[in-house]
């Protein structure tokens, strides 16, 4: 009997280690991906204040406002995923602390690439009016529409949680999560129908500008060929960016067929959903655009010329 015993604590501790191990692995996971992709996302943005040239362009404007948005959307999200496994639950206040810039930058990168979308359509397809309908002050009008949008999406459930939920639930300990803390069903079914609007409208901006394009293209150039392409990208990032609206069913549906692998699947879907469409940004937008990776480059391999500067010296 003792020895059973003995047999059965070692099991046990053995399954702690294991789990504690493979938490850990997780979140250095998570925080490794994260560090790299915002300090290229902060690299990029310190390349766009350097040099006067991005400022003048509507362009690099709108690209710059999804990098900021993405450095936003990232932190938190990671911030949130850390929580998660650290204390399991958190207060209500802290929660939506967190969880509102999480929503509202997740909120605004469809909105963002479908601007991005447009304004290559105008670019290709009517360049002589380019410079009178895409001009820096409009851009700047076009990035507050997108936080105005995002405003309107979310700021009703954070009237209705403070009109409906007692001060007790928001002094609470909850574990951080829209559904959690946003429990009204208006709430929830409000979620459901904007993310369908948003998805048809930026689905079928998208189209239509990719179609646009394509007609162009018919007897167009390389500069159109690779304007259709980057449509192209365009709808790959955003079915990327989108796939945070079908996460919650997903989830419960890989739950159903995996009922012992929860944390693994929340695990998986938090980096598909949050971390990959947040890398492939730099890489989509910023390293494809000659002019920018020239400028770009300069400020990436500082650190790797430093040694040899010191070398030198």
């Amino acid at each position: 009997m003792n020895l059973t015993q003995v047999d059965s604590n070692a099991t046990i501790t053995l399954n702690y280690w294991k789990t504690f191990v493979k938490a850990v692995g997780k979140n250095v996971t998570v925080v490794v991906l994260g560090i790299t992709i915002n300090y290229i996302n902060a690299t990029m943005i310190h390349t766009f204040n350097k040099y006067h040239i991005f400022k003048l362009n509507p362009r690099y404007i709108l690209f710059i406002h999804l990098v900021l948005n993405d450095i936003i959307q990232l932190s938190t999200s990671i911030s949130l995923f850390i929580f998660s496994y650290a204390f399991h639950t958190i207060h209500v206040s802290l929660c939506l602390l967190l969880i509102l810039p999480a929503i509202f930058t997740t909120q605004n990168t469809p909105l963002n690439i479908a601007f991005m979308a447009a304004e290559c359509c105008v670019s290709v397809c009517i360049p002589l009016r380019y410079s009178y309908i895409c001009t820096v002050k409009r851009t700047y009008i076009v990035i507050g529409i997108i936080w105005a949008i995002s405003s309107l999406s979310i700021l009703p459930d954070l009237f209705i949680l403070l009109a409906v939920e007692s001060s007790q639930f928001l002094q609470s300990r909850v574990v951080c999560s829209r559904d959690s803390v946003f429990r009204s069903s208006y709430s929830v079914k409000k979620r459901d129908a904007s993310h369908t609007l948003f998805l048809v409208l930026v689905s079928v901006t998208l189209l239509y500008t990719y179609c646009q394009i394509l007609f162009v293209a018919r007897c167009a150039d390389s500069d159109t060929k690779k304007a259709r392409n980057t449509i192209l990208i365009h709808g790959f990032q955003v079915l990327l960016c989108t796939t945070v609206y079908v996460q919650p069913p997903l989830i419960k549906l890989l739950v159903y067929f995996f009922p012992e692998g929860l944390s693994d699947i929340n695990f998986a879907t938090f980096v598909i959903n949050q971390v990959l469409p947040r890398l492939g940004s730099p890489i989509i937008y910023g390293l494809r655009d000659k002019t920018f990776r020239k400028f770009l480059k300069r400020h990436l391999c500082a650190v790797n010329n430093l040694p040899k500067i010191i070398r030198s010296s």
